[in-house]
């Protein structure tokens, strides 16, 4: 299923759909400094649980407003499609979603087949699902963050562009530099709490950063245009997040690797 296929006429424009993203991702990372308990600090870890729920509440909360404002937006200007159709909620797409996660799944083939069967790492899945809800850093890494981001980046931002009439491409190409953006305040909580290292590191920590989170986002932006299901994005951004980056070269080593989320 292509959401850029038969699209309605524009009834929004490119710019008020791109002023709409630049203040969705404000308002996903302006709530993580406005207290106290979610605000970084040198003397607390991010991994600190308090800290976690009380950022991966002001997140929920970012993230239901947005969705809300697409939705309304949606329902009033969309002729053509169901509001919860564009936004991948209804159907659920479980074929596609199995289908993206395979494809997804082929770029850690290898690493995959290593930690699987040559580490034996098969025996410990269940481990490692029991972790999810006894650690709250794991939970935000692969439930909280893939859930919130994606409901966010995709659910509620792609269809405002599609509704806009832009093109697949600057789709799919663009609107991830929003979500790569908002991983830039990194940078300060990362100076916060590494005050003895060299700007020079978290400058290109964070050049790093936004390079993959970009280029992921361009690649769950194509797969949430193919599926039309928001349960698919949610699965592969989990997927990768457990994984990591795609390893290309080395011996990989039994031990679970943690994704990075902009509510971190």
């Amino acid at each position: 299923m292509d959401m850029t296929a038969s699209a309605p006429a524009a009834e929004l424009s490119i710019l008020q759909a791109s002023g709409l993203m630049l203040a969705y991702s404000i308002i996903y990372v302006l709530p993580l400094y406005a207290s106290d308990a979610t605000r970084p600090s040198p003397s607390r870890s991010r991994d600190d649980p308090a800290a976690i729920r009380a950022r991966v509440r002001a997140v929920t909360l970012s993230t239901t407003a947005c969705s809300i404002v697409t939705l309304i937006t949606l329902c009033c200007l969309s002729q053509q499609r169901p509001a919860l159709y564009l936004m991948g909620y209804w159907p659920v797409r479980l074929v596609e979603s199995a289908k993206a996660l395979l494809l997804t799944a082929t770029l850690f083939a290898g690493p995959l087949y290593e930690s699987l069967f040559i580490d034996g790492g098969w025996r410990y899945i269940g481990t490692g699902l029991q972790r999810l809800w006894q650690s709250w850093p794991e939970w935000r890494n692969i439930v909280a963050g893939p859930v919130t981001e994606e409901c966010l980046f995709r659910s509620a931002v792609v269809p405002l562009l599609v509704l806009a009439k832009a093109s697949p491409s600057s789709i799919i190409f663009l609107s991830p530099l929003v979500f790569g953006v908002a991983h830039i305040h990194h940078f300060y909580e990362f100076r916060l709490t590494n005050p003895g290292l060299p700007i020079y590191a978290a400058v290109a920590r964070t050049v790093i950063q936004l390079t993959y989170t970009s280029v992921f986002g361009a690649y769950v932006t194509f797969l949430f245009l193919q599926t039309g299901s928001l349960l698919a994005v949610v699965l592969v951004h989990a997927f990768c997040n457990s994984l990591g980056l795609p390893r290309v070269w080395g011996f990989i080593l039994c031990s679970p690797v943690s994704g990075s989320s902009s509510m971190e």
